[in-house]
């Protein structure tokens, strides 16, 4: 499914993110952003050791923003780091705070000079965030992120197709 707004495409697709070739994809890390299980410990384990070494420089990062590295052996140039929130129900700001993680993860690649990035289903994972409901947030802040002008190219990546199936529709009711 894709759509076009504002000179950006915006495409929801199944795929293995690790293996995109764009300026920028997004990780759904933890806060110690060491890697771990899913999405971030794929990305970890292509981008070889010297993104885990890049990443203890920083520090780590709190839910809802993000940080950026290189790609090291990925063959996206940058990795934009972002921790969603994880699932307790919906009434402690989960909805806010994945929000918040798509727009810091927007911020930084407007910085750096990213227009063309792919964002994982963030939090849907072991995180537990209902994916109909994160597909819906996912959505929403690619699209005003496209109405701002500064990207050609938002994937929405999911790895499995009935994932992509949400996302679509998602995509589709905006």
């Amino acid at each position: 499914m894709l759509v076009e707004r504002n000179g950006c495409r915006v495409e929801v697709i199944t795929a293995d993110i690790t293996t995109l070739t764009l300026d920028a994809i997004v990780n759904a890390a933890n806060e110690s952003l060491l890697g771990g299980g899913g999405v971030d410990g794929a990305i970890h384990r292509k981008a070889g050791p010297e993104l885990l070494d890049e990443c203890r420089s920083i520090g780590g990062c709190p839910t809802g923003e993000a940080r950026i590295t290189f790609g090291y052996k990925l063959p996206a140039r940058r990795v934009i780091h972002t921790v969603g929130p994880v699932w307790r129900g919906g009434q402690r700001g989960e909805d806010e705070a994945l929000a918040s993680a798509y727009r810091a993860s927007f911020a930084l690649a407007r910085q750096n000079g990213v227009s063309s990035l792919a964002f994982p289903a963030i939090s849907t994972g072991v995180y537990g965030f209902p994916k109909e409901r994160a597909a819906r947030i996912a959505v929403s802040q690619a699209f005003a992120a496209a109405d701002e002008g500064d990207f050609s190219l938002i994937l929405l990546c999911c790895f499995s197709r009935e994932d992509a199936l949400l996302y679509a529709q998602a995509l589709e009711g905006r």
